[in-house]
């Protein structure tokens, strides 16, 4: 058995529509709605090097206190990015999935076809009713 996970959150459309895919997919994985159970400070750096993306690309903007606590501001390090958004987790951008192919930010949500352990699954449908078609494409 596989083990895939997403941190997900539940009001988040495209961490809906992700999580809608995987099972679409015939996976069912370890759900971590990470705004009731942030990940630690380790995991989410771990989570970051494995997405090969600086902290910043991380970092939400939209419906969080980003803009409040001046986070745009070069000032701040990487890790005191990580403190911030493990001190308020709506500023960790959302979904990450992880699979054995790789760890990404699965913006849109689609972008989880790239890491899935499957072979190329069924057209499905987005809750807005945007159809995603699989080219079959993974990573190695």
């Amino acid at each position: 058995m596989t083990t895939i996970t997403i941190f997900h959150n539940p009001s988040c459309g495209t961490s809906r529509n992700t999580l809608a895919l995987l099972r679409h997919s015939g996976l069912e994985p370890h759900v971590v709605e990470y705004l009731k159970n942030p990940p630690t400070k380790e995991r989410l750096h771990a989570l970051i090097r494995a997405m090969r993306i600086p902290v910043r690309a991380l970092l939400r903007e939209k419906g969080t206190p980003c803009a409040q606590l001046h986070l745009q501001d070069p000032k701040w390090s990487d890790d005191e990015l990580l403190d911030f958004m493990l001190a308020h987790p709506i500023l960790i951008n959302r979904p990450i999935v992880v699979t054995p192919l790789g760890t990404k930010l699965c913006r849109p949500s689609e972008a989880v076809l790239e890491i899935l352990p499957t072979p190329k699954i069924a057209p499905f449908s987005k809750e807005d009713g945007e159809i995603v078609i699989d080219d079959g494409v993974r990573r190695m």
